[in-house]
């Protein structure tokens, strides 16, 4: 049975954000907020965890489109390729912010993902978020959790989310009403940015 914490984005409690750190740490999933929708998230060190949540969305975890999270754009270099100063002056540009850009992987990423020749990067405009990154240390593998309701899609209310996932994930954090739109997603593994998913947040800064 999952626990259900308050976490408040303006300024996350540090006792609270330790309990996360040491669910993610010992394999566990959370659910936490986001600057768009709700997302499902695990240690992107933990291949297990990382087994867990490819099982619940029912995807072979080595082909799955998961977003890594960071917590800025400092260790980037761990998990893509070198990328040129224009691709990273729009980075600079849109992060933090609801985009996830797709970017070439590198040769250092975990085992798992050795075969991916692209990865996902999210860096969020959210304080929960960021918080947990820097405290863990590295990024967390994350992907946003849907709702079956075609209508709705994207569940935005923390208790019905830990009413739902109550059984599938170790922690759930209420940091309040999300949105229900998506990142939107920018594909820059050839360079020139090409809009994949058109969600949250201007084009207009492409």
């Amino acid at each position: 049975m999952a626990e259900l914490i308050r976490i408040y984005e303006e300024n996350p409690n540090p006792r609270e954000i330790k309990k996360v750190i040491d669910v993610l740490q010992s394999g566990g999933l959370i659910i936490y907020p986001t600057d768009t929708v709700y997302g499902l998230g695990c240690d992107i060190t933990n291949t297990r965890a990382l087994e867990k949540i490819a099982r619940i969305k029912g995807v072979k975890l080595e082909k799955a489109n998961f977003s890594f999270i960071c917590k800025d754009l400092s260790n980037l270099s761990d998990y893509v390729k070198q990328i040129d100063t224009s691709i990273f002056k729009i980075l600079k540009r849109a992060l933090p912010g609801p985009y996830t850009f797709i970017l070439p992987g590198s040769k250092q990423l975990p085992s798992v993902f050795k075969k991916k020749k692209t990865v996902g990067i999210r860096v969020p405009d959210n304080n929960i978020a960021l918080e947990i990154v820097n405290q863990l240390g590295n990024p967390i593998v994350s992907t946003s959790i849907r709702d079956e309701d075609e209508i709705i899609e994207y569940t935005t209310d923390p208790e019905l989310i830990y009413e739902k996932w109550d059984n599938l994930v170790d922690l759930v954090i209420d940091g309040g009403y999300c949105g229900n739109e998506a990142s939107t997603v920018i594909d820059l593994s050839e360079g020139e940015p090409l809009i994949v998913r058109e969600g949250k947040g201007s084009l207009e800064i492409f």
